[in-house]
């Protein structure tokens, strides 16, 4: 299936949810925001958000600082 990633297109399995995901792209242990479809995907829906062809992902990392 076809998604966006940060503006890329990507190829990704069938089925999968937000979690697998973040799995795959080894961020588990990252501080990140996801968007899907240019709004906030809130974090305690990400294992429950399955992808859908086509969904544009923005996944920003979040960086302190003081």
């Amino acid at each position: 299936m076809q998604i966006s990633l940060n503006g890329k297109p990507e190829t990704i399995a069938d089925n999968i949810s937000m979690v697998d995901l973040i799995q795959q792209l080894e961020l588990q242990d990252k501080r990140i925001a996801i968007e899907v479809n240019e709004s906030l995907l809130p974090r305690s829906t990400f294992a429950d958000y399955l992808l859908k062809e086509n969904d544009q992902i923005e996944i920003v990392h979040a960086i302190g600082g003081g």
